[in-house]
């Protein structure tokens, strides 16, 4: 099994996007959950077992508590885990678009 983590930046302001919820669901239907802190960084204390998982940003909340349109009330990013490498996913944030990939 690997390990998972996320990081936010906001690609407008050039900074980290601190306090974004985060929902991590796994192949048998559990999730972890966490919040983006000050550097926008999420490591969720969860095994992750090979197969596909969806990871969810609540980005409209965050947008919304900054007084910030957006395009995108929540941004859903489905990856496969195929070895038992630690896996990140980043994603860098704009009113009306984002971007997504595979870290390290």
């Amino acid at each position: 099994m690997s390990s998972f983590s996320t990081h936010v930046l906001d690609a407008v302001l050039g900074r980290p996007a601190a306090g974004v919820d985060v929902v991590l669901a796994l192949p048998d239907g559990s999730t972890a959950a966490g919040t983006t802190d000050a550097d926008g960084r999420v490591r969720l204390d969860v095994d992750l077992p090979r197969g596909e998982h969806e990871l969810r940003f609540a980005t409209g909340p965050w947008f919304a508590a900054q007084q910030r349109a957006t395009f995108f009330p929540s941004v859903t990013v489905p990856f496969v885990v195929a070895d038992d490498r630690h896996h990140h996913v980043a994603l860098l944030l704009s009113p009306f678009s984002y971007t997504t990939y595979r870290g390290s």
